[in-house]
Formats: structure tokens, sequence, C-alpha cells
């Protein structure tokens, strides 16, 4: 349920008069990334992106765009970065690090466990066909997270069209010409935050008119 609250209750909601829901304790904050975790055997983005925003409701599609985006250009897993921005937006430093162990802590173990049941199986042709199989499932889990986040493109500062664009041109630099990320992330990036700037500039201006 959403609570109308004045404006200037309502800076972080992700909407004007609007207060999203949000997690209860530290406790519930690690029992949920620790849920998260355990859920996303392939393709941790897919699961983040329908519990927090879809299920749970503590990000907006425009936040949690916004966050990934921060998370990617970070050095480290883009989850893992996530999970501490998350934790960190709730609770501080102390929602930082219990969302960071909720998301590590049993991952951790049934890897550890998987990985000395593994050696003794990992020349098995049946194995190998199986973690095969899972790999395009885990793309195919990408690929239908991004289609899920384009709808937030629409109201991006910058605009449909520029949107559209720079995602085109990283799709191309990235997966047809095979630039490096470092490259891509230096060149589009700063592009896009750069009339994203602007345009944030130019709205303002246009407020303080008024």
């Amino acid at each position: 349920m959403s609570i109308t609250l004045p404006p200037a209750l309502s800076e972080k909601s992700g909407a004007p008069g609007v207060i999203h829901p949000r997690p209860a304790s530290l406790h519930d904050l690690f029992w949920s990334f620790t849920g998260l975790a355990l859920q996303g055997f392939g393709g941790v983005l897919a699961v983040v992106q329908r519990e927090l925003v879809e299920k749970k409701q503590w990000l907006t599609s425009e936040q949690f765009m916004e966050d990934w985006a921060v998370a990617q250009i970070l050095p480290g897993p883009n989850v893992v970065n996530l999970s501490l921005m998350v934790g960190d937006r709730y609770f501080g430093w102390r929602g930082g690090l219990v969302a960071l162990a909720g998301m590590l802590t049993f991952p951790l173990l049934i890897v550890l466990a998987l990985a000395a049941l593994f050696a003794g199986i990992s020349d098995s042709p049946g194995v190998q066909g199986a973690l095969r199989g899972m790999g395009a499932v885990a793309a195919g889990l990408i690929v239908g997270t991004g289609l899920k986040l384009i709808s937030s493109l629409e109201r991006n500062i910058m605009g449909a069209l520029v949107c559209w664009s720079l995602a085109a041109i990283t799709f191309i630099a990235v997966g047809v010409l095979h630039v490096p990320l470092v490259w891509v992330l230096l060149g589009a990036g700063t592009l896009a935050s750069s009339w994203a700037y602007r345009q944030l500039g130019r709205l303002q201006a246009q407020v303080t008119a008024e």
C-alpha cells in the first residue's frame, strides 16, 4: 500500500507524494537478500529485479535502474555492489554489511559443497551438457530482465530517443565490435552523463523561472 505524503517528506520515494515499502529491520534485510541469493542460480539479476521492484517494492523501476547502473561501473560483482547500495539506502553502513552478508553467506557454503562434489564428476558428458544448458537459461534470464526494464527509459531525464541511441551504441560496441568495456564506459558513459547533466540543468532552470 502506498501512503500519500507532502512532497517535502517524500524525496526518496521515487515519485512525488508517495512513500514505498521498506525492509522492517536488519533481520528482514538479511533474510530477504539470503532468499534472493538462494533463488538466483544462473541469474541473480532477474530475481533481484522481480523481488525488490515487483514484489517487495523497496525500489521503483527508476531507482533500480539508477542503482544498477552504478553497480555496473563499480569494481566487483554487480549484484554484490547492488546489495551494498540497497542496504545502505535504508540502514546506512550497517544495512550495507547486513545485505552483503545475506547475499554471500549461504551461497558461499553451498558453492563450497558443490565444488567438492563436482570435482569427482566434472569430466562426465552429462554434467558438462547440463552446465551448457544452464548457461543458455542464464542468458535468457538476463535478456528477459533487460526487456522488463526498458519501460523505465521512457521516463528518463535524457529522453527516450537518446536512451535508445546510447543503448544501441553500447550494444554494437560490446556485442558486435568487441570494444573493451572500459572504453565503452568512458565513451558512451561520459556522453550519457554529460547529456543528463545538461538536461537536469535545463529542468532546474525552468523550475526556478516558474
